[in-house]
């Protein structure tokens, strides 16, 4: 089962703490260091992990084998009135 870490900071102390809990638990409330109220901070998490391969530039190929193309522009892509003549 998945067990999420909650940050907490005190309201009075501001001492910061994480704890795990199950998602169905109650918050806590008190602080463990001054025994105030808390509050629950809301973190970005740790956001998208991927493993395995395909994921990372290196994986698409080799190095030296990328073709990049450079576009110049057209008549049909110039604007109306900008054309070198």
């Amino acid at each position: 089962m998945f067990m999420p870490t909650y940050n907490y900071k005190g309201i009075d102390c501001k001492h910061q703490f994480s704890a795990f809990q199950k998602m169905s638990d109650d918050s806590i409330e008190e602080c463990p260091r001054c025994e105030g109220k808390v509050r629950r901070i809301i973190s970005g998490g740790s956001g998208m992990i991927f493993k395995g391969s395909g994921f990372y530039l290196t994986d698409y190929g080799k190095s030296g084998t990328s073709k990049k193309t450079e576009s110049t522009p057209t008549e049909s892509t110039t604007k109306e009135g900008s054309k070198n003549e």
